[in-house]
């Protein structure tokens, strides 16, 4: 992927500023006692001054609900303002879990979430933790693109930094307003690509704080540390720009110079109020934009994108732990994307890498065994003048084809990957083709929401007579077929990208680097148990995340040591050990 970006943005030098005063591991003080290490000890509930009283009530970050002892009650004037009981966490968990599961609407219970995430906020992730198979669709895909579609609608109070052309010159003054200055990770967007949704402007932070959310569930980041960004160009969705209730610009997004600028100004203001070490979450930007972004700030800043990088180390995880269920190796199988976009060509990328990086052969050759078909049919070479930049590399010498099933039966690919965005487009033909030449076909349909997704499980097992290992980027229930339960894998970024950003935090790492991508990879490949594989299951489950992630971290941080890209000195002996002492524990504290 280095080599790649490199094609993007030309002969740009690689700057690596390892100034130590930002150096992050956690790097920033631990003002809220919010690591697993100081969990035991006790806290004052600082907000400008003490909070007592109302003002406790109302923070987020200490109130405990009818959690506060009789001693706190006492010593930070909260009698009166509460009814007499004291219920414990474990409690107002339980309490919590049987409201949720009350309700029959998806969106209620997304609503229900971010009302407690902003008057509980240890509340919330430990219910997060602790459930996290059954909320994790509620606070992130699927639910979240509906919130997104309707969050002019639902909108209460703000949960990040909306920053629209209006700010252009101002933008370092804007991010002064957060009142948050030990940030480490921002999520950023500018909502011209949601999910599989499209253009929904202004209304996609709820991304952002989605992501945000599981970057201190999963991967234990402190959410004091976590600022979630909407960057408000304008849209193009007319929908939205007729739409009375529309909390964004009513404008046309802006394109060439204009929005260079005004990323350029954004990018520079990040790193003077936050440091070099700040990880930056690239999200949901368009195929046009998300390239270029990665390969112009990729040698300047600490920068990620999670729809091109993350998605493909999740996939290559999955991809390296099925080798025990369809054999050989990388270099033995042929692949197959449905979609040429950020996630296809991210994701095709990181393959040829691992399998360069297995058998010696430059990635140019590796790349051959690689095959994407976009909406005009198979990416070959004689497509080469009217192609993108980035589907360039994926162009081979190769008859013209025009649909996935022609495509599927000329090139015979042994994995079959759907990244377009569009649903039901691995269809029945498509599926009996790979089984046909294929004992064990592997078939990933990643894009999100559900709806979107280019087959169902369902369909996958049907179709494939039970042959397919199958798995998706939303969540599908166990099917039962011919008597056997199937168990669909889940591809999901969160597996990656939580415990990648608290690897490169706790190591103060300065760049993100392709092996560091590829350690991630090996690291979640490693965590697939015999009774997961049992089970035709290629991830872990998510029971375990957080030790997941503690194990993605280590291996990435080892990996920026080696590169010599880590920051922080001295390097720790155990880095799982320090990853997990690292990790935000939410469990009440005891206050002064």
């Amino acid at each position: 992927m280095e080599s790649f970006m490199k094609g993007i943005r030309g002969d740009v030098p690689c700057v690596l500023d390892m100034d130590p005063t930002h150096t992050v591991g956690g790097g920033v003080d631990d003002f809220y006692g919010e690591d697993r290490a100081t969990e035991d000890q006790l806290v004052t509930p600082w907000t400008i001054s003490v909070a007592s009283g109302h003002t406790l009530l109302r923070d987020k970050r200490h109130n405990k609900g009818l959690g506060f002892t009789e001693s706190e009650r006492d010593a930070h004037y909260l009698r009166g303002l509460l009814p007499p009981a004291i219920i414990s966490q474990e409690l107002q968990e339980r309490k919590m879990m049987k409201n949720l599961r009350s309700y029959d609407v998806p969106l209620q219970r997304y609503m229900a979430m971010m009302d407690l995430q902003e008057r509980n906020e240890r509340l919330f992730y430990k219910i997060l933790i602790d459930n996290v198979e059954e909320l994790l669709p509620v606070v992130y895909t699927p639910t979240v693109g509906e919130a997104c579609q309707k969050y002019g609608s639902i909108f209460r109070r703000p949960q990040g930094l909306y920053i629209s052309l209006k700010e252009k010159g101002k933008i370092l003054e804007v991010l002064r307003n957060w009142p948050e200055r030990g940030i480490q990770v921002i999520v950023v967007t500018d909502g011209e690509r949601i999910l599989g949704l499209g253009d929904l402007g202004c209304q996609g932070m709820g991304i952002p704080v989605g992501k945000l959310s599981l970057y201190t569930a999963l991967g234990g980041v402190r959410p004091s540390a976590c600022l979630p960004i909407t960057l408000d160009v304008g849209t193009n969705n007319e929908t939205l720009l007729n739409d009375e209730f529309y909390i964004g610009l009513k404008q046309k997004r802006p394109r060439g110079q204009e929005y260079a600028d005004f990323l350029q100004e954004f990018m520079s203001a990040v790193k003077q109020s936050y440091g070099e070490k700040v990880l930056i979450q690239f999200e949901d930007f368009a195929n046009h934009n998300a390239f270029d972004l990665l390969a112009k700030y990729g040698t300047t800043h600490l920068v990620f994108n999670d729809d091109i990088q993350g998605t493909a180390s999740v996939v290559l995880a999955g991809l390296i732990s099925a080798l025990k269920l369809v054999g050989g190796t990388l270099a033995d199988h042929t692949f197959m994307f449905l979609g040429a976009g950020e996630a296809g060509t991210g994701i095709a990328e990181l393959i040829a890498l691992e399998i360069s990086r297995q058998t010696k052969a430059p990635v140019e050759e590796t790349r051959k065994k690689l095959w994407l078909v976009d909406s005009k049919g198979l990416v070959v070479s004689s497509r080469m003048e009217s192609l993108q930049h980035f589907k360039k590399p994926w162009a081979h010498n190769h008859d013209p084809l025009k649909s996935l099933l022609e495509a599927v039966k000329a090139i015979k690919p042994t994995i079959l990957i759907g990244t377009s965005g569009v649903g039901q487009t691995f269809t029945q033909e498509v599926v009996e083709a790979m089984s046909s030449f294929n004992e064990k076909p592997l078939i990933l349909a990643l894009s999100n929401p559900t709806s979107q997704a280019e087959c169902t499980a369902e369909q996958a097992y049907t179709w494939s007579k039970g042959k397919a290992i199958f798995a998706s980027g939303s969540p599908f229930d166990p099917f039962e077929y011919e008597g056997k339960t199937f168990i669909p894998g889940q591809a999901n970024n969160a597996y990656v990208f939580p415990g990648f950003g608290l690897g490169v935090i706790m190591c103060g790492a300065i760049r993100v680097h392709d092996d560091m991508l590829l350690a991630a990879s090996e690291a979640l490949a490693k965590q697939v148990s015999e009774e997961n594989y049992a089970q035709g299951l290629i991830y872990p489950p998510f029971t375990n995340i957080r030790k997941i992630s503690a194990q993605i971290a280590a291996n990435v941080a080892a990996k920026a040591y080696e590169l010599g890209l880590a920051s922080r000195r001295p390097r720790p002996d155990d880095l799982v050990k320090y990853a997990e002492s690292c990790m935000y524990t939410p469990i009440y504290r005891n206050y002064r």
